[in-house]
């Protein structure tokens, strides 16, 4: 029997925060062992964990590849779907 992985929605930036420490410590690692698979130092990493919302994307998709933790996006229920927005070639910025 397979079972479906938990998932955890982000809604406001500073869910991120226990999202990221509960994934690193589930997978038994220290802010200095994960450091280290990033390539910086405890007190950097203590940092970004500490701020998210200090960080660029690429960071954090760095640190969510390092803990091998999927992002993924979805709609709320009811909302349209963005693919089909995109699919339809409306390629010019929409903010």
């Amino acid at each position: 029997m397979s079972s479906t992985p938990a998932t955890y929605p982000i809604r406001i930036i500073s869910q991120l925060r226990p999202v990221l420490q509960g994934f690193r410590k589930s997978r038994g690692l220290t802010q200095a062992e994960l450091a280290a698979r990033l390539g910086v130092s405890q007190q950097t990493y203590a940092r970004l964990e500490a701020n998210p919302d200090r960080v660029s994307m690429a960071r954090l998709l760095a640190v969510l590849q390092a803990l091998e933790v999927d992002l993924l996006l979805s709609p709320r229920p009811g909302d349209a779907d963005p693919g089909r927005q995109l699919a339809g070639g409306a390629d010019r910025e929409a903010w």
